[in-house]
């Protein structure tokens, strides 16, 4: 089984069976355009929201030494290594379509295509700010966790 719920509703979980997978995505896209007719859908999704945007819910692993606050501490520092890799190439091509913007501070006509392709690049631009606020709330996390470590390797109890 897998689960998916939006940025824009978290509260809201699909599941569907498989692993992640994209027919498993057009399921739960099934099952999401079902809450939106019945009316269920507390958000509004804007025309264009696609398999992609789902966010896959991961239930944490159990570990045997999940107990040991030394070794989830690591565990939270490797995820917010993993996180600060995601928002650092999010920002990367968030700075690169930052420059399209302007097109729509000028006097200047544009075009259709051009409108559109800023359109799709206003979703890069949601996968940035959605991964930096991700890693930022990780990062506050991390801090106690780095703390934790610097007083287990302090221990002379080795």
């Amino acid at each position: 089984m897998v689960q998916y719920t939006l940025a824009q509703s978290p509260e809201v979980i699909l599941t569907v069976s498989g692993k992640d997978s994209p027919k498993a995505r057009e399921e739960a896209m099934d099952k999401l355009v079902e809450l939106m007719d019945e009316g269920q859908l507390p958000t509004q999704l804007l025309e264009g929201f696609s398999p992609q945007e789902l966010i896959e819910v991961k239930e944490p692993e159990v570990d045997e030494t999940s107990d040991d606050p030394v070794v989830e501490a690591v565990q939270i520092l490797s995820s917010l290594a993993n996180l600060k890799l995601k928002a650092e190439r999010a920002r990367e091509q968030a700075l690169q379509i930052r420059a399209q913007i302007d097109i729509l501070f000028t006097d200047q006509p544009t075009s259709e295509e051009e409108i559109a392709n800023l359109k799709d690049a206003f979703k890069v631009l949601k996968v940035f700010a959605l991964a930096d606020r991700a890693y930022r709330q990780a990062r506050a996390k991390a801090e106690e966790a780095r703390t934790l470590l610097d007083k287990a390797l302090q221990s002379p109890d080795i």
